[in-house]
């Protein structure tokens, strides 16, 4: 987990300013002390808390010592720095004068090798192109009566490395079509299997929808057949009527003769 940068500003809190103010200065002296131990430095510290307490360190037994050596050292820094200030003030009028020369000198020349940049780049330009159009009919095998022996040479070794790169690319160019013909050619056979498939499955559904259609046909006639052709024994009731119906029609016949 990311530790929190805290915000350098005055704490609020009366409580939380005053822990903060021991813990730091309880880290201050000691990195006051860790210093002056490391190093051999002579340190001194003061600091009064905000409600006017005095916290002291010394690096020596004498606290005084230490601020009159700093006393000592900031008159002798006085007295020298007035004489210091006359002759840093000389000194940077010098500077300044240089600095301007310097600047001067310096614009004038970037004047001039802007010039001769830009010279020297449109002859760069020019050149290049010139070479490389001549460079190009040397390729096409035009203008090559100049040319020594070892420049003949080069020139053929450099067509023939240009052509074994152009030979190269081509291969791969036609490995690459053929291999992706080859994925489609698999692919097509895959297609016109599956659709072979599916008219088999087709064609055996139709079949067998005929079939059926023809079962029921055969059916249907057989039956209408059957009623057709049937012959049913007439009942004794229906016998004894028609005898009946035949006595009476020979009592008529004899009664007419």
């Amino acid at each position: 987990m990311v530790r929190q940068k805290i915000q350098i500003k005055k704490i609020d809190n009366l409580t939380a300013r005053q822990v903060t103010f021991s813990k730091r200065r309880r880290g201050l002296f000691k990195k006051a002390h860790e210093l002056s131990t490391l190093c051999d430095a002579d340190v001194a510290l003061i600091v009064f808390s905000a409600t006017g307490k005095l916290f002291d360190y010394s690096s020596t037994s004498s606290m005084m010592q230490l601020i009159q050596r700093h006393n000592q050292q900031s008159e002798t820094s006085n007295k020298y720095g007035q004489q210091n200030l006359i002759i840093q003030t000389e000194s940077d009028h010098h500077a300044l004068i240089s600095k301007q020369h310097a600047d001067m000198s310096l614009e004038l020349k970037y004047n001039n090798t802007s010039v001769f940049i830009k010279d020297m780049f449109f002859i760069l330009i020019t050149w290049k192109s010139r070479n490389n159009c001549f460079n190009n009919r040397q390729l096409m095998g035009e203008e090559l009566q100049g040319l020594a022996m070892h420049d003949l040479m080069k020139l053929e070794k450099m067509i023939e490395i240009g052509l074994g790169r152009v030979g190269k690319t081509k291969n791969d160019k036609l490995l690459d079509e053929i291999s992706r013909l080859k994925t489609r050619e698999s692919e097509l056979v895959d297609e016109n299997a599956w659709l072979k498939q599916r008219a088999e499955v087709n064609s055996a559904e139709e079949s067998t929808i005929i079939n059926c259609h023809g079962l029921v046909d055969d059916n249907i006639t057989t039956s209408d057949t059957s009623l057709k052709l049937a012959y049913r024994s007439p009942t004794a009731n229906e016998r004894r009527r028609k005898q009946t119906k035949n006595g009476e029609n020979n009592s008529k016949s004899a009664n007419k003769y």
